[in-house]
């Protein structure tokens, strides 16, 4: 279960890559623009704005995710997004933040290619920090003796849970695109107490907080703390930096 308020602590930071993502995109007057996992409807109202003229389809497969976004008057639906199909005016396609929790979504990308008209663009951002000190040390935890009956099956992310820029690159240009793939660290400047380990609430440790009760989620992040205040020490300032890589890829079919 995802929580919107939580996703939305660090709104700023989290809309930075979708706008870079975005702002690559030169569609004109596309007919229809879809994003794949909306979220809250936070950035689905910028596509609103910035294409007027097109028909706005969004859709997130959390149901509290629709919810909120429907309460910013976003018409989105609620939809796995592997079982999505472009429609035949499907000009314009967004997946920010979404495709790293899909296991193999190489083959969906090359899908959705091949329905796509021509000359449609199809725009994806994904976190590359699966090897950072956050998603480790969680990792780690998450495997030690203490917990790891406690949490079941609970599957997190690895650092193979997205491709590199080449990856995908390779992958879109093979598939008849155009394409143009990058990646960029973004130094966050993060306030407050145990930012990093706040970070990581809304997204990555979404699935250990679905696998346990409250009290044993409470003592969790309590043991999680200080190993990640180690690892991103909070400056005098009061500030904690916590850098952040971001996989991009934005092609156009050919």
């Amino acid at each position: 279960m995802w929580d919107p308020t939580k996703y939305l602590d660090f709104a700023d930071h989290r809309s930075r890559p979708f706008f870079d993502l975005i702002g690559r995109i030169s569609a004109e007057s596309p007919r229809r623009v879809v994003d794949l996992g909306c979220g809250p409807g936070n950035l689905t109202a910028a596509l609103a704005r910035r294409w007027p003229s097109a028909v706005l389809e969004a859709s997130d497969s959390s149901p509290e995710m629709v919810s909120a976004a429907r309460e910013r008057g976003i018409d989105a639906t609620v939809l796995d997004v592997r079982e999505w199909q472009p429609a035949a005016d499907t000009d314009v396609v967004v997946t920010n933040a979404v495709l790293q929790w899909v296991p193999g979504h190489d083959e969906l990308l090359a899908r959705w290619v091949k329905h796509l008209p021509h000359g449609a663009w199809l725009a994806c951002q994904v976190p590359g920090n699966f090897d950072a000190p956050s998603h480790v040390r969680t990792r780690q935890l998450a495997a030690s003796d203490a917990w790891r009956d406690r949490l079941g099956p609970v599957v997190l992310r690895e650092d193979d849970a997205v491709l590199d820029p080449a990856g995908y690159a390779a992958l879109l240009t093979d598939a008849g695109c155009e394409v143009d793939a990058w990646e960029t660290t973004y130094l966050q400047r993060l306030t407050g107490d145990d930012p990093v380990l706040e970070w990581i609430t809304g997204t990555a440790l979404r699935p250990i907080r679905n696998a346990l009760p409250d009290d044993d989620w409470h003592r969790f992040r309590a043991e999680l703390a200080p190993t990640l205040r180690a690892e991103y020490p909070q400056r005098a300032d009061g500030t904690t930096w916590f850098p952040f890589r971001r996989v991009f890829a934005v092609a156009r079919v050919a």
